[in-house]
């Protein structure tokens, strides 16, 4: 799918209806939290796990190796930069794929995340569009 077309366009595929996979969603701000979880209510075989600070990302990831990790690069605790080192080995093997979310621009730590196996950045906010399309193509890889 082209990650030009629309949600609806996804929905009318029926690739919303048939993604599956197991997403976790390291965020700190609710407010982005429920917005995610809303857009993916469109994807009903996708599950949403959810995790508000590094650390506790990085347990939940070990423990439950979902397909993709939604991951902010500002969180309370330590960087979204520490949790893609910190998960690097398992990037390394393919056990999920990372997909940085982030208000900033194009950074130093978004280069540096995409070097440690971070596979793609969206800015925030992410339309719904974006986030199904793009999500459908992360999870085909």
């Amino acid at each position: 799918m082209e990650p030009q077309q629309t949600a609806a366009a996804a929905a009318a595929d029926g690739d919303a209806d048939t993604m599956q996979g197991k997403v976790l969603y390291i965020e700190d701000q609710s407010v982005h939290q429920d917005l995610v979880e809303a857009m993916l209510a469109q994807a009903p075989r996708i599950r949403l796990i959810k995790a508000e600070t590094g650390r506790e990302g990085i347990r939940i990831a070990q423990a439950e190796m979902p397909d993709v990790i939604l991951l902010d690069l500002h969180l309370p605790d330590i960087s979204g930069l520490e949790v893609v080192r910190s998960l690097s080995e398992l990037i390394a093997k393919k056990r999920f794929r990372v997909v940085l979310l982030t208000a900033d621009s194009f950074s130093i730590d978004v280069v540096k995340a995409m070097s440690l196996g971070a596979q793609e950045y969206w800015v925030k906010p992410v339309s719904p569009e974006r986030l199904l399309t793009g999500l459908a193509r992360v999870l085909k890889r």
